[in-house]
């Protein structure tokens, strides 16, 4: 019976580990609940959050780009350089408590006032029972043995989930990343795109004269 028991125990280990990160997400979605701004610095990673932001924005940015064949090489990459000013500010606006608050709680940034499309549910990262806990731990991906994604909310089309990573320092799960929902990247890359269109005129402009 022995040979049984050691790989009960480590399964029942395991699990009893990968239920951890929700209480994590619990204390979290109060936080969001009561725009507990102090929690909120103290469990997120902005550094890599900020990171994340960038790469996400200049990709959208850039793949626009990419799709219009009018632009000559050197174009661009004048555009492409913009485009990663642009992206760096934007994900200064987004990465304080405040704004990760913004976004959680219905998964939209309203401080950026960008449309939201029609048709679109306003859920966030919201926990007020065990049932739905149950739901975002039957959704959560384990990344090893130091992280997990889990989307919000759990049960939302892909395009509509906004995607965040809990990672463990210490004895804590820290919030370092959340991945955007498909909707509000392309929203965010729509109104950038037209700042580089302004940007666009203005570089044909100085080259004229």
């Amino acid at each position: 019976m022995r040979w049984i028991a050691i790989p009960l125990t480590a399964g029942l280990v395991w699990l009893a580990y990968t239920v951890t990160p929700l209480w994590s997400l619990y204390d979290l979605a109060g936080a969001v609940r009561r725009h507990d701004t102090a929690y909120i610095e103290s469990h997120v990673n902005f550094r890599t959050l900020r990171l994340s932001l960038v790469r996400q924005i200049t990709g959208a940015l850039r793949g626009a780009a990419d799709a219009d064949a009018g632009l000559d090489p050197r174009e661009r990459q004048r555009l492409n350089e913009v485009a990663y000013g642009l992206a760096l500010a934007l994900a200064e606006t987004l990465v304080t408590p405040e704004t990760v608050i913004d976004l959680l709680d219905d998964g939209w940034p309203e401080t950026l006032e960008v449309e939201r499309p029609a048709g679109a549910r306003p859920e966030g990262l919201a926990i007020r029972g065990l049932g739905r806990l149950l739901s975002y731990y039957g959704a959560a991906e384990m990344r090893g043995f130091r992280a997990v994604v889990i989307p919000v909310p759990p049960d939302a089309p892909r395009a509509e989930r906004t995607r965040i990573r809990l990672r463990l320092r210490g004895l804590t799960w820290r919030l370092v990343d959340i991945e955007m929902a498909d909707a509000l990247r392309a929203q965010i890359a729509a109104k950038l795109g037209r700042a580089l269109a302004r940007a666009r005129i203005g570089t044909g402009a100085d080259e004229e004269r």
